[in-house]
């Protein structure tokens, strides 16, 4: 049996992998879906103070409510920057990594600073009306469930993660990069970890939501990762 832990993306909330979530446990694991301060079934406790550390932090405590000492380690969009912060504090403890059309920061980046002009220009432009809160980026479809996608707070996309010597621990590391959404933020990762060698690299014919729009193929990457 191995133990999952599963981190959604901005605006959104864990129901984006209930249908993962549902055949990882039919298949005999344990799973926790991860629930972030502010977002998804937490939206009442949104306010422009919650930061990245935040999100780290909701993690990890939650990680340690459910008992695992080893786990798999998937993140999707901006769960990919919480996720590596996970890994900087329990790297030793992480049997893989998986970033779900994610983004992939590198020591002392912050999601701002591998992002472009599109999203800096709606980042800021989300101030005028949500000071320190910011909308649902017009380019994406977030597939809500009523009453769970709001606004996001905006420290969570200014702050770096720091990286610790923990996150080079982990043994395996997987990208999965939706090839079916243009334009797409995630080519540049996409060819970082190519580039790279040492991943276990994938695409889905998805769009951004793989989780969705290829649950299968989701689920046989995933289920092969148990150790």
């Amino acid at each position: 049996m191995a133990s999952y832990v599963l981190v959604h993306g901005a605006w959104g909330g864990g129901h984006y992998f209930a249908r993962l979530a549902g055949a990882l446990r039919e298949a005999g694991h344990e799973v926790v879906v991860a629930a972030l301060t502010g977002l998804g079934a937490r939206s009442e406790e949104l306010h422009p103070g919650i930061t990245l550390t935040d999100h780290i932090d909701d993690v990890c405590t939650q990680i340690e409510e459910a008992g695992f000492d080893r786990f798999i380690l998937a993140g999707h969009s901006y769960g990919g920057m919480v996720i590596t912060g996970v890994a900087t504090r329990l790297g030793a403890r992480i049997d893989a990594i998986v970033y779900i059309d994610a983004f992939l920061p590198g020591d002392g980046q912050s999601l701002w600073d591998v992002t472009g002009s599109f999203e800096h220009d709606w980042y800021i432009g989300s101030q005028k009306f949500t000071p320190g809160l910011v909308a649902p980026i017009g380019s994406v479809d977030f597939k809500p469930v009523p009453g769970q996608v709001g606004r996001h707070p905006l420290l969570t996309l200014t702050e770096a993660v720091r990286y610790t010597g923990e996150e080079a621990k982990i043994p395996r590391r997987v990208y999965i990069f939706a090839n079916d959404w243009q334009p797409t933020p995630f080519a540049r990762f996409r060819d970082q970890v190519q580039a790279e060698g040492g991943w276990d690299y994938h695409e889905s014919k998805a769009s951004h939501f793989v989780m969705t729009d290829q649950p299968e193929q989701l689920r046989e990457i995933m289920l092969e990762l148990a150790p």
